[in-house]
């Protein structure tokens, strides 16, 4: 499929009409990576939620301190550890990796906390498996969200806005874990800023491989257990730190 630059800066957005479920051949070959930190008291509960409807989970395990990995590993995922917390983006490379060795054909990222909807993975599939594009990003803006803080809501604002000038990729949603890779995508794109400025570092990655992507609606919960684990302003500006200094010593 020929991309123009237009189509790259203004992505395509998929409708809602589109998460019916997928065929069960499709769903085999769905891996839904999801990273986890910590997250003992959630990570059983949303990868027994996945798994009822996608066998292949994978969940990595990055270097938390409780007993998150005996929780996934009873959950059904596949487990791999970090020895040492390295970062969401570090957990997110080597889940992809594993699914990739694994043979899979899609690739989904889906946070641990219960913040995604399980019925929003078809959603992001299908475009891709019909031809449409190759890499899915979810946007709450287009979708729902629920209970989400001001401060939070003013922050992904203002990425989206940070996102736009220095990467000069049109999109309505940048820091949102939900999204879906081709294979031929995930071979493509490499995390490379370990902790949470790989959010960033992905948009940039999609923009370098030209290969075309859209976003699709997707809801978004906010539950009291997922704020108190959220993004603090401090946490903000390290991001940017790592992402700039990503970006000074690429040149």
């Amino acid at each position: 499929m020929h991309v123009t630059d237009d189509a790259i800066n203004s992505p395509a957005t998929a409708g809602p009409a589109e998460s019916a479920e997928l065929p069960d051949d499709v769903r085999r070959a769905v891996f839904v990576v999801i990273p986890a930190y910590n997250e003992s008291a959630r990570v059983g509960e949303v990868i027994r939620e996945v798994r009822g409807h996608y066998p292949n989970v994978v969940a990595v395990d990055d270097g938390s301190a409780d007993n998150t990995a005996a929780q996934a590993l009873a959950a059904g995922a596949a487990v791999l550890v970090h020895v040492v917390n390295r970062g969401q983006g570090a957990a997110l490379q080597t889940g992809i990796d594993y699914a990739l060795r694994q043979g899979a054909e899609y690739i989904v990222t889906f946070d641990s906390d219960g913040q995604h909807r399980v019925a929003d993975i078809a959603a992001l599939i299908a475009p891709i498996r019909e031809g449409r594009w190759d890499i899915s990003l979810g946007s709450r803006f287009l979708g729902g969200v629920e209970n989400i803080p001001p401060g939070r809501k003013l922050l992904l604002r203002a990425g989206v806005l940070f996102t736009r000038v220095m990467s000069q990729v049109n999109i309505t949603d940048t820091h949102n874990g939900l999204r879906a890779f081709s294979r031929r995508a995930a071979l493509r794109i490499r995390i490379t800023l370990d902790r949470m400025a790989h959010a960033s570092e992905i948009i940039d990655e999609i923009r370098e491989t030209q290969l075309p992507y859209g976003e699709v609606p997707v809801h978004i919960r906010y539950t009291d257990y997922s704020r108190a684990k959220g993004q603090s302003g401090f946490g903000a500006i390290k991001i940017l730190f790592h992402y700039f200094f990503k970006r000074l010593t690429d040149y």
